[in-house]
């Protein structure tokens, strides 16, 4: 089974169920549509899933076109009814795994498709999980469901981790070429993987097991946490000592071996950086282990929006201005530039924080027209227009995501206070006195 399942593979005449339509599932659909497989995408929002039957994107760097062109040639296949899992040979999960109040692992998402898998698959399937999570989600959730719905992994199914990497709005770094991670539950189910990527994925690094592959994306992360972390207490040590943090990291980053160039910023966002390095410091309670760094960095990046705020204060203050019944426009609430994705943005918690302490907020972002409801805030606010009225008529500019294409320069000059967390304003805040770093 196994012999003939590769062949179907290797021809494109296996079928791929992708689960999950978003930043990480949508792109995959699209890679492997491309390449001549036939994808089914399945989603639970069907307003997601009647857009992507029209061939309309939802996702600012997904071009309508690259799906319109897949569901007019029949190899793409939006559907909201799990009951067609039977019909693919591969299913992808590519579910959310947030966190819960408590900062504890909430994989109700994984838990649920591991149960619709095991009630609408079939035996014979290669089922891989991509979301984001601890070592050992992959045979403790799934295995178990599905080996007691289709029988012995490895022979009467196949069973597989591979992490999700994204980079949203990066140019460089397509599906295609960010290289592959997989770990298998057993010899076959590596192969298997394998070989369904690497007809995709221009380089597949097979490692021992899923519990390997499922740390990887947990270190690539948190290594990124903590050096942040590290740059952004160093930022606020060199605001006091009256040093350029960005300044003094440019310098750093002529060294041609050593170093690597971490950027500070009004907090963590996104799906990954803020809650992935909680699920290992989660996971290593069991084995009575304390990840230290972990718990560290998160205490210092979640700090970085009360540190804005108190910058903002003491620049309104130094204009005889209390930061109640003030006026602030915040340019950029996506978590990073050019993309119109809001989850975990630091904006959020920022614009909530202002807003309770009686400032009258309003934003600009050229990627989100009006700010949708999320778990934690419901602003209802509608992105205003950049132009010299409504800059004028705010006492002070919060830059918290530096997109491109605004003129960040006429801004700072027509504002009476600009707060720039993104250092928007290297190459020309000397000339202006009303600009200060956060």
């Amino acid at each position: 089974m196994k012999d003939r399942f590769k062949k179907a593979i290797q021809s494109h005449e296996a079928k791929v169920g992708i689960i999950g339509m978003g930043y990480v599932g949508l792109p995959l659909v699209i890679r492997f549509g491309s390449c001549g497989f036939k994808v089914y995408g399945f989603d639970i929002d069907v307003r997601k899933v009647k857009m992507l039957e029209r061939g309309e994107s939802y996702i600012a760097h997904i071009p309508s076109q690259e799906i319109q062109t897949l569901v007019e040639k029949e190899l793409f296949v939006p559907t909201n009814d799990y009951r067609l899992l039977s019909e693919v040979d591969v299913i992808i999960i590519c579910v959310p795994t947030p966190l819960s109040r408590y900062q504890d692992p909430d994989l109700q998402y994984v838990r649920e498709t591991s149960r619709e898998i095991a009630e609408y698959g079939r035996p014979g399937q290669l089922v891989i999980l991509e979301s984001t999570t601890y070592p050992g989600t992959t045979k403790e959730i799934l295995l178990p469901d599905l080996s007691g719905a289709f029988g012995k992994v490895g022979e009467d199914f196949y069973l597989a981790y591979s992490p999700e990497r994204e980079d949203p709005g990066n140019p460089n770094f397509s599906t295609s070429k960010i290289p592959k991670v997989v770990g298998g539950v057993t010899p076959n189910c590596l192969e298997l993987a394998v070989t369904l990527y690497g007809e995709a994925i221009e380089k597949v690094v097979p490692v021992s097991s899923t519990e390997v592959a499922e740390f990887t994306k947990l270190l690539e992360n948190i290594y990124r946490g903590i050096n942040i972390a590290l740059v952004n207490e160093l930022k606020v040590l060199a605001t006091k000592m009256g040093i350029d943090i960005w300044e003094v990291i440019k310098a750093a980053s002529t060294k041609p071996f050593g170093f690597h160039p971490f950027y500070p910023g009004p907090g963590l966002g996104g799906h990954c950086i803020p809650i992935d390095p909680f699920y290992l410091s989660w996971k290593a309670k069991e084995y009575d282990f304390v990840t230290r760094f972990i718990q560290l960095s998160g205490e210092i990046n979640t700090s970085m929006p009360d540190y804005v705020v108190a910058r903002l204060m003491d620049g309104l203050n130094g204009r005889g201005i209390s930061l109640k019944g003030s006026k602030i426009l915040v340019l950029g609430i996506a978590y990073k530039k050019n993309v119109d994705d809001i989850r975990e943005s630091p904006a959020l918690t920022i614009i909530d924080k202002l807003l309770g302490k009686g400032a009258a907020v309003s934003y600009h972002d050229p990627y989100i027209p009006q700010i949708p409801r999320t778990r934690k805030y419901d602003f209802g606010f509608q992105s205003v227009p950049l132009n010299e009225e409504t800059v004028r008529q705010v006492d002070a500019i919060l830059v918290l995501t530096d997109h491109d294409g605004i003129d960040y320069e006429w801004v700072a000059s027509k504002s009476q206070l600009f707060v720039d967390t993104r250092n928007v304003s290297y190459g020309f805040r000397k000339k202006y006195e009303n600009i200060i770093t956060a």
